[in-house]
């Protein structure tokens, strides 16, 4: 795979984490979710207004031309990680706080069907391992193209 390549899909998961985190989160089951406190819902435009700023910085430093485009790259790649982290942050210290990963008002885990049984899986957990794997797997690319 070449560099350009790997570039350029850093740049669409970059520009999905924060187009999608804007459609999530503003929705119905988080933004304007009337069962949602007010202060709930101020913090949940905070986090996806600051998403998309940080992914739109993302894509600028991936597409724009001009020089340092490694070193553009790797900050692009370390900038998507954050987000990610604060997930896995978050998810490892729900208990302190109380946190869950679904709300019965709001966004339900998917029902699956698999090897004969059922099984619920919380699609901000099923996306933030993907976006990870694809992440790790972007970067792996792109360093074995540079070798």
């Amino acid at each position: 795979m070449s560099r350009a390549l790997c570039r350029d899909l850093l740049a669409v998961l970059c520009g999905l984490q924060g187009v999608a985190t804007m459609a999530i989160d503003l929705g119905r089951t988080h933004a304007r979710n009337p069962q949602w406190t007010g202060h709930a819902r101020f913090h949940v435009v905070w986090q996806a207004v600051s998403t998309f700023a940080l992914s739109a910085i993302e894509v600028l430093l991936l597409l724009a031309p001009g020089v340092h485009a490694s070193e553009r790259f790797y900050l692009a790649a370390g900038l998507a990680a954050v987000p990610m982290l604060g997930f896995a942050i978050a998810f490892g210290a729900r208990a302190v706080f109380g946190g869950t990963l679904s709300d019965p008002n709001g966004m339900r885990p998917a029902r699956v069907t698999w090897n004969g049984g059922q099984y619920l899986v919380d699609l901000n957990l099923a996306a933030e391992i993907a976006g990870i794997a694809a992440l790790i797997t972007i970067v792996a690319a792109y360093v074995h193209a540079a070798a």
